[in-house]
């Protein structure tokens, strides 16, 4: 497989999965969304079905989607590491496109919800700085904007060595069950049986290991969507809180390699 392959691959399936997974997160935060208020249970399984559409669509490269299952398939010995960086540039470009996509998809919404005086007056704790138009004033702005949860993750109480830990758990669960469970027969990556098995991983993980973080469990999930919140022209975004951004980027690297390292030893 030549690395346009790959890097074409997983940019599809990786657009495909932050879309469905971010839509979710947008169709249940927004205030005139059809599921606005909707709740956990329907982010769970929309992440799910997200790593399962996403997974098919990338089946080609073994759907990655994900750069700590990248790094625990190298580590195993399914994959090139000169194919890494490939893998890598593909899942964020994908990550950036997908999210790009959910602000075009709930583009009404956003503005809606971002204008709207009690969102404000909830996320904001005042409105003496929202001038005539309903812009609030940047100084106001917190670290984390009321509608970066859609983009990426964040903790409910502020650890970083639980939320590090979090993060480094949830993956190693993840990358080892794809790693023992859901390989293709070549072992490069999850097969079709596989990306249906490694969804309800997904959906089990948000249920059981999610509540603290918003289990990023995949670095480019949160850094790239994190990447466009902060470039696009969303009205009273506030903060993409980059003071967090570390850990859903090197907690999951770290899960995957532990993952990998397990396997090398308890299953090779």
């Amino acid at each position: 497989m030549s690395s346009s392959d790959i890097f074409i691959s997983e940019t599809i399936g990786t657009a495909v999965l932050i879309l469905l997974g971010g839509g979710v997160c947008a169709a249940v935060t927004l205030k005139r969304s059809k599921a606005y208020n909707a709740g956990w249970l329907a982010i769970t399984f929309g992440w799910g079905f997200a790593v399962l559409t996403g997974a098919y669509i990338a089946a080609k490269s073994g759907a990655h989607l994900n750069p700590a299952v990248t790094i625990g398939l190298a580590i195993k010995g399914g994959i090139e590491w000169s194919q890494v960086p490939v893998y890598f540039a593909g899942e964020l470009l994908g990550a950036m496109i997908g999210a790009v996509l959910v602000w075009i998809t709930y583009y009404g919404q956003f503005r809606a919800h971002l204008t709207d005086p009690g969102v404000l007056s909830e996320h904001y704790g005042y409105l003496d700085s929202v001038d005539h138009e309903g812009m609030v004033e940047q100084s106001a702005s917190p670290k984390a904007g009321p509608v970066l949860g859609i983009f990426s993750t964040g903790p409910e109480i502020r650890n970083v060595a639980q939320n590090l830990a979090t993060e480094i758990i949830a993956t190693v669960v993840l990358v080892l069950s794809i790693l023992t469970l859901g390989l293709s027969a070549d072992g490069k990556g999850v097969g079709v049986l596989g990306s249906l098995l490694v969804a309800f991983v997904v959906v089990g993980i948000g249920l059981s290991l999610g509540g603290p973080t918003g289990y990023a469990i995949n670095p480019v999930r949160d850094l790239g969507p994190r990447i466009v919140h902060a470039l696009l022209p969303l009205p009273n975004k506030g903060g993409s809180d980059w003071g967090y951004a570390w850990i859903p980027v090197v907690g999951p690297l770290i899960g995957g390699a532990i993952a990998g390292g397990i396997y090398q030893v308890a299953f090779a």
